[in-house]
């Protein structure tokens, strides 16, 4: 996705100053005698300082003017702007690379004016951006997009390619309905609910360890009118990978393939030229990492250090894709299973996690569909599994499920979560079926 302008906010979202914030806001209030200071800062962190300082005085009893109060806490957070506050690790990288790439920046902060540039100063970013502009000069806080709509008038452009940059959800969700894509700069330090922040965003971060400018492009917000099926193919990097001969027949059914780091490796070797590589580039070789970076037609590159695994990274890739190409996404992961248990399981949480694309794991001795009333409610097995093992684990609370065709049948069953109840059954008929009526199951077929 095109991006031409940014908005940033400032506050938890460049610098690490909502602590700060917090603590002198609430220091204030305390010393004023009102009550709750805590949750009345959570209620109007939102709003410029002299809205927050009135409402304060008019509406929650505190005896000084909303002048005194806010003189108070600027001269406590300027001390703190100027001496001790900081800009986030790896955010002057990302700017920097923004402003490379002749993307126009600029701050929209609910801070006043002043303490923005001195923070700016004091942290050696103000020559990154075109202006700043306080929500004091529009007159409204960050529930409303004024702000965000002023700061775009001023940058011009397409509302669509301005990237709203925001840690606060109310700023996110604000700048989202404005119809801006946003970028929810997640500080695992802050105050603020994970999934709040998670649910509001385009794309989430935890910090700008995970933010690239080849990410935001990579990324695509789904119309809403899909037409047909993506088949994609994700090559994993697992320590014990599928033969080259599975992973070439898996490329040849797939239509868009996309190597997750490692996977590079297994991909080279199976003679397949991947559309896509996506990851951190720490576990492959110089030779294979050259062959990748020179032949993928998109690379999505990220530290080695990050929250997010790379065969997330990979799947939020095919899932851009599709989205880019209006169609649903029908998901194939290889390489993904072997080598550690925990690795294992994380694999199926994550396409549970994605069980609406249809995903499934297919390894040399195992297949393995997530299924799901929103997915894949039922796998038909045919005359090639006939005599082999079938196992079903419930991923989610509440899953049901029927099994036809097997030594040992089942009719609307709800099983345990990752219980083994479903675990080997034998596939007796070619008319063998597996259908999840509830919840997320994997349905494993083994060879």
């Amino acid at each position: 996705m095109r991006i031409e302008t940014a908005i940033f906010d400032l506050d938890g979202t460049i610098v690490d100053s909502m602590g700060a914030w917090r603590a002198e806001t609430i220091s204030v209030l305390a010393d004023q005698g009102v009550e709750n200071p805590d949750e009345i800062f959570d209620i109007l962190e939102p709003e410029p300082l002299e809205n927050l300082c009135r409402i304060v005085h008019d509406s929650y009893g505190a005896p000084a003017a909303p002048e005194v109060l806010e003189e108070t806490l600027k001269a406590r957070m300027t001390e703190a702007y100027a001496h001790t506050i900081r800009a986030y690790p790896g955010c002057r990288s990302f700017l920097e690379e923004l402003h490379g790439a002749g993307v126009r920046l600029c701050v929209a902060s609910a801070s006043p004016l002043d303490m923005v540039e001195l923070s700016l100063r004091a942290n050696d970013l103000d020559g990154l951006f075109e202006f700043v502009l306080s929500a004091s000069e529009v007159g409204k806080g960050k529930e409303e997009p004024d702000v965000y709509l002023e700061a775009h008038r001023r940058l011009g452009g397409r509302r669509a390619t301005c990237w709203v940059f925001e840690d606060s959800p109310v700023g996110i969700r604000t700048a989202r309905r404005a119809g801006f894509p946003t970028v929810c700069v997640y500080d695992v330090q802050g105050h603020r609910s994970l999934d709040d922040c998670r649910g509001v965003a385009d794309i989430f971060s935890h910090g700008y360890v995970e933010l690239s400018l080849a990410l935001i492009r990579d990324f695509e917000r789904p119309s809403g009118a899909a037409s047909g099926v993506l088949d994609v193919l994700v090559i994993d990097g697992s320590s014990r990978p599928s033969t080259a001969e599975l992973v070439s027949a898996l490329a040849r059914e797939a239509q868009h393939v996309i190597a997750a780091d490692r996977g590079a490796c297994y991909a080279r070797a199976a003679g397949v030229v991947p559309d896509a590589f996506c990851g951190d580039a720490d576990s492959i070789d110089d030779e294979t990492r050259a062959w990748v970076l020179g032949r993928a037609g998109t690379v999505v590159t990220f530290p080695a250090e990050k929250y997010a695994t790379d065969l997330s990274c990979a799947i939020d890739c095919a899932a851009h894709e599709a989205a880019r190409r209006e169609k649903d996404l029908r998901l194939t992961v290889t390489c993904a299973s072997g080598g550690r248990a925990d690795h294992a399981l994380a694999v199926l949480g994550l396409l549970a996690s994605h069980a609406r694309a249809r995903a499934r794991l297919v390894e040399d001795d195992l297949e393995c569909r997530i299924l799901s009333p929103q997915g894949s409610p039922c796998w038909e097995l045919k005359d090639a599994a006939v005599g082999r093992t079938l196992s079903v684990i419930a991923l989610a609370p509440g899953s049901c499920v029927s099994e036809e065709g097997l030594r040992w049948e089942l009719d609307r069953r709800e099983l345990p979560l990752l219980g083994d109840e479903g675990v080997s059954n034998v596939v007796e008929a070619a008319t063998a079926r597996v259908s999840c009526h509830a919840g997320i199951v994997a349905a494993f077929l083994l060879r």
